[in-house]
Formats: structure tokens, C-alpha cells, sequence
């Protein structure tokens, strides 16, 4: 049994964009933005789909928080548009010495934090002994909604004596170096997300449980405003380190990011002259903006992976039968192809497509609803059962229309007799009750932040990224053999010998589907033709570059 895909709302044609110009003022003051800025001159507003939720670089999970502390923070390392490794706050990237088990950084001396204070050698120790030590004085804040520091503790094995960190000690007034436990091949691609800002010691000292709303970074630039659920507004640095790119046109000097839940109301926005950009189009708009003069539509080329997490810790998705009904029962090529449009492609390996170990040979679980039925009756469900789902309400780089999507997963799950009931919440509230394992199956998606494979198989399938809060292994997957090669990979250097380790790892997960790949994704941004430079990283959107 098929289902036809319908949407959550009307889509536009290329008429409908012309209607929208008159009712863009209108449609943005009622979708409770209230942003009195208006895309103009060395303005740019974005109009994106949900607000930031924290600021704090290492206390962040999720995408819209990551795109603004990517514009506040440097970090010692950054990524290509390729996604080759470059230096940043450090002068170089530097070599392993002592066998892969020690790291110097060489520092840059033009660069300082926004409030004035010098980033030197005792900024980077402050920071990272914030992060590693779990009884540092400032090892805290974050905001309601802190993720306590898991990315560190989840990439480098835990804090204190398990971290794969034994010490970073200050070896001159601008260099570093970092003494490691074991050799650890991701440490460099590690250190090059934005999580790993360095954030000023003067602010975080001085206040730092509102750090989070109050941030202060060395990049390109800094927080003036931020009137949440509103607009956060961004001002140049004008003495960032960093060089930005000659063009014709003017350089920005303001940037006004405002949160507009509702697609069509950021479209006609767009169209009414109140914003540079949006995010979080569904295909259909972004085909009529496409055919639109004065506007135009490119596909970011940071990389998105949608999924949905089975909570393993619940029954009935403990059983692996069930879990494989699931993920035969859903009509993801249907799915895909209506909602998630040009340029996305219905995920097989559990990982990022751009990754450098992912496994293409690994095919999607295919739609066959007599077998999902098979595995239920085997499973001793031959009934089926009630459950919920969780869909984020509004769009996400790897989910533009999740209340879509779960209606027509909704209705493939009634097919072979699963009711499903679907629940969702605003953001923040969705990604903590994730985090704390509250749901049956959850949407969530992740977006790249490199090429390297190890932090998102770690980051979603170890063990120990399984917490009792801030999860980042949403299903709460335990399995001691993917455990045990991760643990192999991280300290080999071959790289034919990674590629294995990885492979067996994506199958092991494959086969066991505590998560059902949904798409991988390159997310469409709708934009005036007239910007240049605008998604020139594959990490983050890197504002710097842009001219209008």
C-alpha cells in the first residue's frame, strides 16, 4: 500500500512570489519576529527558521546556536571550502611529535578577543582546562539548555584522568602544547569545530553563567544584541586577524539574524524586500524563487544527515525485529524525492555521504511493507502497536518540512499496523527532551562540520555518548563491539586499516538500526541575487566572505 505525500501549507509558483512582494511587511510582523531591520545597504538580515539557543561555543547542539558562534569564535584550526584542515588562531597546523601523542601550537599575535583582551598561550590553556576539568571554576554555564560540556566529554573520552587530553601547558607567550594519553587520529579535525571557539577568560570570569547570552569571541563578528525569539544582531569586527575577500559591492557591516518559524512567512519576507536570505525552504519554493528575477536559490554546501532515533532503551524497540520493521515499512524514496528536493538523496550508510570513510556500498533498507509485517508477527507483534513520534516543528537544514514528513511516515506505520501518535515542541525544548531519552522514535539530523568520520559515529552510536542527560546518541544504542572499534580507530593511523574500522562499524549499525536514515542533504538557501560569497564554507555559513 502506497500513500500520496501531502504538504503542511501552501507552495509557491512563480506568480505566487510576485503576489507575495506586497505581503512580505505583513506576514513578517505577525510571525512574532518583530525585527525592525530591514535588508538594506551593508544590512544583512537572515531569516531563518529558529532562534539560537545557546552561545557558548562547547554548551551548543544544535545547528542555528552553531551558525552564530561560528561568525563570534575562532578556533585554533578551520576548515577549506574542501574541507581540508587550515590554521586559524594557530599560526600553522601542526605535525605529531612523540609518536602521535603530543601536539604544539604556534599562536597568532594580531588576533584579541572583542572585549579587548589579549588571546595569547593563557587564553588557550583557560579554555581547554574549562573544558577538561570537571572541578574548574568555570566549568558551568552553558544556559538552561547547556549540553555540560558533552562534546568534549563524548570526543575525548570524558573529562579529568579519561580524558584522551592528559595536559596542555603553555610553552612560550604564544605556543602551546598538548601532551595525549594515546596517539588519537581526529585531534586535529576536532579542534577545527566551532565548538572549540576560544572565548575571552576576562567575560566568562566575570559572568560566566549568562556567557551563553553575553558571549565574547576573537572572529569576525561580535554580539551587539540579542532579543530572544526576536533578532540577534551581529557588528563587524573591525580589527578581526582574519582576511576578507576583495569584491565588488559593499562589505557588511551589520548582521540581523531573525527567527521566522513559518516557511511561507521567511519566503515572502524575502520577496518584500525584508530579508538578504532564508533558510529552511521546501523544494517547491525554492523552484518558484529559482525561476524568480532578483533572487536566487543555492545549495549550501555544507552537508546535512536526517534521521530518525528508535529509543533502544524502550520496548518495543529493544528488539532489532522491530526496529527493522520501521525501517521497511517507510516509503523513503517517495519521501525524499517530495520533500527534501534537489540535491538530496535517500541515506543508506549511517553518516554523512561527504565523510572520508562513509560506505557507499551500503544500501538504503527498502520499502517492502509485506516484509515489515513479516518481522512484526515474528517480533510476537503480529498487530502491531502504538507509539509516538517526535517531528521538529519547524525546518531544519536536514528537515524542511518535518511536520510532512511525520505525516507520511505516520501513514506508511499505519499500514502494516503501527499507530503512530505525533508529538512535537518548540527547539530547545525539543532537543533537551531528546537528549534525556523522552521519546519513541525522534526526527534529528546532524550537520557537518568536516570530513572526518570519527566524531559522528562516536558522537551518535558509542556507548558512552549514551548519557542520562544531553545525549547525543539519541537511541541509546549499546553495542560493546562498535564500541571496541571505535576505540581501535581513534589510535590508528593506516589509513586503509581506518576505512575498515569504519566500514564494519557503519554495517554493524546498518544491520542493527537503532536509527533509520532518512536523507543526505545539502540544504537550499533562497537569497537576493545580488549577494555574493554567501555558503563559501562547507562547515558553516562564513559571513565574513559576503558583499552586497
Amino acid at each position: 500500500m502506497t500513500h500520496q505525500c501531502t504538504s503542511t501549507g501552501p507552495r509557491l509558483t512563480r506568480r505566487g512570489v510576485l503576489q507575495l512582494a506586497g505581503a512580505g511587511a505583513v506576514l513578517l510582523g505577525t510571525a512574532g519576529c518583530g525585527a525592525s531591520a530591514r535588508a538594506a545597504g551593508d544590512v544583512f538580515v537572515y531569516g531563518r527558521s529558529s532562534d539560537a539557543v545557546s552561545l557558548d561555543p562547547m554548551n551548543q547542539t544544535d545547528s542555528e546556536s552553531y551558525a552564530v558562534v561560528h561568525q563570534i569564535f575562532d578556533s585554533l584550526l578551520r576548515y577549506a571550502p574542501d574541507g581540508k584542515l587550515l590554521p586559524a588562531l594557530a599560526n600553522a597546523v601542526p605535525e605529531p611529535e612523540n609518536g602521535g601523542r603530543q601536539y604544539t601550537f604556534a599562536l597568532r599575535e594580531d588576533a584579541r578577543f572583542h572585549d579587548g583582551t589579549p588571546f595569547d598561550a593563557d587564553a588557550v590553556v583557560f579554555n581547554f582546562r574549562r573544558w577538561r576539568e570537571a572541578g574548574h571554576p568555570y566549568h558551568r554555564g552553558g544556559g538552561p539548555q547547556s549540553s555540560k560540556f558533552a562534546y568534549y566529554k563524548n570526543l575525548f573520552g570524558g573529562f579529568d584522568e579519561k580524558s584522551v587530553i592528559a595536559g596542555i601547558e603553555k610553552v612560550g607567550s604564544h605556543a602551546v602544547r598538548f601532551d595525549l594519553r594515546e596517539p588519537y587520529g581526529p585531534f586535529l579535525p576536532t579542534l577545527a569545530g566551532a565548538q572549540f571557539g576560544m572565548a575571552s577568560p576576562t567575560a566568562i570570569q566575570r559572568d560566566v553563567e549568562n556567557f551563553w547570552q553575553r558571549p565574547v569571541g576573537t572572529g569576525p563578528f561580535a554580539l551587539e544584541s540579542w532579543q530572544r525569539g526576536s533578532k540577534l544582531t551581529l557588528r563587524r569586527n573591525e580589527s578581526w586577524w582574519g582576511t576578507r575577500p576583495v569584491d565588488a559591492g559593499r562589505r557588511l557591516n551589520t548582521v540581523v539574524l531573525t527567527p521566522i518559524p513559518d516557511s511561507t512567512a521567511r519566503v515572502a519576507a524575502l520577496v518584500g524586500g525584508d530579508l538578504s536570505a532564508v533558510n529552511g525552504i521546501v523544494p517547491q519554493d525554492a523552484d518558484a524563487l529559482r525561476d524568480t528575477p532578483g533572487f536566487a536559490v543555492t545549495q549550501h554546501p555544507q552537508e546535512c544527515f536526517s534521521y530518525f532515533a528508535m529509543n533502544t532503551r524502550r520496548e518495543p524497540f529493544r528488539n532489532p525485529l522491530v526496529r527493522k520493521a520501521i525501517a521497511h515499512a517507510i516509503d523513503l524514496p517517495r519521501i525524499v524525492r517530495y520533500f527534501f528536493g534537489e540535491g538530496a538523496e535517500v541515506a543508506g550508510a549511517p553518516l554523512y555521504r561527504i565523510s572520508a570513510f562513509v560506505d557507499r556500498s551500503i544500501q538504503p533498507h527498502p520499502y517492502d511493507p509485506d516484509l515489515a509485517r513479516r518481522l512484526l508477527a515474528e517480533a510476537g507483534l503480529p498487530n502491531g502497536f502504538r507509539t509516538t513520534l517526535r517531528y521538529m516543528s519547524t525546518a531544519r537544514p536536514y528537515m524542511p518540512d518535518g511536520k510532512g514528513v511525520a505525516q507520511a511516515v505516520q501513514a506508511n506505520l499505519a499500514a502494516v499496523g503501527i499507530t503512530a501518535e505525533l508529538v512535537t515542541y518548540e527547539l530547545a525544548t525539543y532537543v533537551e527532551r531528546t537528549g534525556k531519552g523522552l521519546h519513541d522514535i525522534a526526527m534529528f539530523g546532524g550537520t557537518t562540520i568536516g570530513v572526518d568520520s570519527y566524531f559522528p559515529l562516536n558522537y551518535w552510536y558509542a556507548g558512552a555518548s549514551a548519557t542520562e542527560s544531553n545525549s547525543s546518541n539519541l537511541s541509546f544504542y549499546q553495542n560493546s563491539q562498535v564500541d571496541a572499534l571505535l576505540a581501535e580507530a581513534r589510535v590508528t593511523a593506516e589509513v586503509e586499516k581506518q576505512r575498515a574500522l569504519y566500514a564494519e562499524i557503519q554495517h554493524i549499525v546498518h544491520d542493527e538500526v537503532p536509527v533509520l536514515p532518512i536523507a543526505y542533504v545539502s540544504p537550499p538557501v533562497a537569497l537576493r541575487a545580488s549577494i555574493r560569497g554567501f555558503g563559501t564554507n562547507i562547515a558553516m555559513d562564513d559571513l565574513d566572505a559576503l558583499t552586497v
